[in-house]
């Protein structure tokens, strides 16, 4: 009961944010948006043009600004690393309102940002929702390093300790074998959420997994 009404609280505390900094009535519930495939095409497409450096830099006019302060729209969300290199709009090469991007070390997904995502969903009509992983990852570094002392395991490696301990004893960098499998856990866990499950299973809403790599700056898709 405590779960469900913390569930119900966070997403009120979501919405009202929403109202008073958009100024403007949320989008239906599940309101359909760009479809999963077409928002993966702009996502691929404009990482295309970043690794080509022919960027576009849509969507970042002063006209845009003003049309997106009545509401917001974007055709994606993206859970990505807190990493400085891996901002996403510029990775996308994309602009204002077009992805709902939520950013956290290691790109795990505990309850508040699973929580975040499926207001992009429920809300915005987002039907791709892509987590991206990057090469040399410090958080996924320091969990592989492994952290003995009490004071140095927190919620951060906490969530990350699980694709640490799935890739021990395999082959291969394990830094990398465990960005990787982080990746596809947090796919996993959201796919498999309360919030989400329904419209994944339904194939109302895509869930995809990718790596970026800082030095070439392309994004391997892994699902």
């Amino acid at each position: 009961m405590n779960l469900i009404f913390h569930r119900q609280t966070l997403q009120a505390a979501i919405i009202a944010i929403a109202i008073i900094v958009g100024g403007a009535p949320l989008a239906d519930e599940h309101a359909p948006g760009v479809s999963a495939s077409e928002s993966l095409q702009l996502l691929l497409d404009g990482n295309q043009r970043f690794i080509d450096g022919k960027m576009t830099h849509p969507n970042q006019m002063p006209a845009r600004r003003i049309e997106i302060a009545k509401g917001q729209h974007p055709f994606a969300a993206i859970l990505t690393c807190s990493d400085s290199r891996t901002a996403p709009e510029v990775l996308f090469d994309r602009g204002l309102g077009d992805i709902f991007v939520v950013r956290v070390a290691g790109n795990v997904a505990d309850q508040v940002v699973i929580e975040s995502l499926d207001y992009s969903v429920t809300h915005l009509g987002v039907r791709l929702l892509m987590i991206l992983g990057h090469r040399s990852c410090g958080a996924v570094t320091a969990a592989v390093l492994g952290h003995e002392e009490p004071s140095d395991v927190g919620p951060m490696l906490t969530e990350l300790r699980p694709a640490v301990e799935a890739t021990q004893g395999k082959s291969g960098d394990p830094v990398e074998n465990a960005i990787r499998e982080n990746v596809e856990l947090v796919m996993t866990k959201l796919s498999d959420s309360p919030e989400l499950s329904s419209m994944v299973k339904s194939g109302d809403l895509k869930v995809i997994g990718g790596i970026y790599d800082l030095s070439t700056g392309k994004i391997e898709m892994l699902k």
